[in-house]
């Protein structure tokens, strides 16, 4: 399955990998969400909860889509975090579930701004 997220001015698809948490993800589209960022990291809230996975990780590489169980949103990382290490690659809050990865450039990602509203729906 893929996303369509609209993010202010900026569109991109998120394929998911088949999960239990991208199986939930799916079931509540569309949904509305206001962005937030953190570093290079756009997250925002999901109307669903989820628990920690066994796959689940804290790095990343950038343009993967995970779901940040503790705040019951989706984490969108394109490059460094604020608590990245020396190598540069995304480093989240906490262990989230893999989602799956943005399709093409997760750069595009640096033109969402904080407070732009979201549109998660089915592509």
């Amino acid at each position: 399955m893929k996303l369509r997220v609209k993010a202010g001015e900026t569109s991109f698809v998120v394929a998911l990998d088949e999960t239990p948490t991208s199986k939930a993800l799916s079931k509540v589209l569309p949904f509305e969400s206001v962005a937030q960022t953190w570093g290079e990291e756009v997250y925002f809230e999901a109307p669903m909860s989820a628990n920690l996975e066994p796959g689940a990780r804290q790095v990343v590489e950038p343009g993967t889509a995970c779901f940040w169980v503790e705040g019951s949103s989706v984490a969108l990382p394109y490059g460094r975090t604020p608590i990245s290490g020396k190598d540069g690659k995304p480093k989240l809050a906490a262990r989230c579930n893999v989602l799956g990865r943005i399709v093409g450039d997760p750069q595009l990602l640096a033109k969402v701004k904080s407070g732009d509203r979201i549109r998660v729906e089915a592509a």
